[in-house]
């Protein structure tokens, strides 16, 4: 079995166990270029988060990312404490940022600069896996909080008018993005019992597709 045929037919997988046996005589018609990546997006939606699914042609470069996490930026918190991994400056006077959120930010600038690096940028990343720690004292990881800022990176912009989405930090009023990028990559995010780094709450892998020249 060849990549391009691997690729595929996890893809038809997976669409069976998301919306059942329909989905694979659709797949059947779903023709790829070698040089093509396409993305399966949520009918019906404007703005969707992630996508349901992506595929990519045998002749795609692609790049994989270890999990990266927070940087030690906020050096008034105490060692090894949440807190410790927030960069104060990019969430200064915004109202009701969680931990969680300050620590994403973060995690997706340094992403960001990871792919850039990489002769890639936030666009290209095709899929994403998130791994989060529940805040000290709290009952569950906070979702919401990670949300807020992954749309800070992705998909942040309308698809039916191009137009950008204003996006919040914390509470305060929505306001545009820090990065502008219209990609919806195929994401899982999950709740862990820990991480690598003492004071960590997030953790973040991405694939990313090189366009083709």
């Amino acid at each position: 079995m060849n990549r391009r045929t691997r690729v595929l037919t996890a893809a038809a997988v997976s669409a069976t166990l998301a919306l059942g046996g329909t989905a694979v005589a659709q797949s059947k018609g779903w023709r790829i270029g070698d040089h093509e990546v396409r993305v399966a997006l949520p009918e019906g939606q404007s703005n969707p988060a992630i996508a349901n699914g992506v595929a990519t042609g045998g002749e795609v470069a692609l790049y994989q990312s270890s999990g990266l996490g927070p940087t030690a930026l906020n050096p008034s918190a105490p060692a090894n404490s949440p807190e410790r991994y927030t960069d104060p400056s990019m969430t200064e006077s915004a109202q009701g940022v969680t931990v969680t959120e300050a620590q994403a930010l973060v995690v997706l600038r340094n992403i960001a600069a990871n792919l850039k690096a990489a002769g890639l940028r936030p666009r290209d990343v095709i899929t994403m896996k998130c791994y989060l720690m529940k805040p000290p004292g709290a009952a569950s990881a906070d979702y919401a909080g990670w949300n807020r800022a992954y749309r800070q990176y992705f998909a942040n912009t309308d698809l039916s008018t191009g137009e950008v989405v204003p996006v919040p930090i914390g509470t305060s009023a929505p306001k545009a993005p820090l990065t502008v990028n219209s990609a919806r990559p195929a994401r899982a995010t999950m709740e862990v019992s820990s991480l690598a780094v003492p004071g960590w709450l997030v953790e973040v892998e991405v694939t990313a597709a090189y366009p083709h020249r």
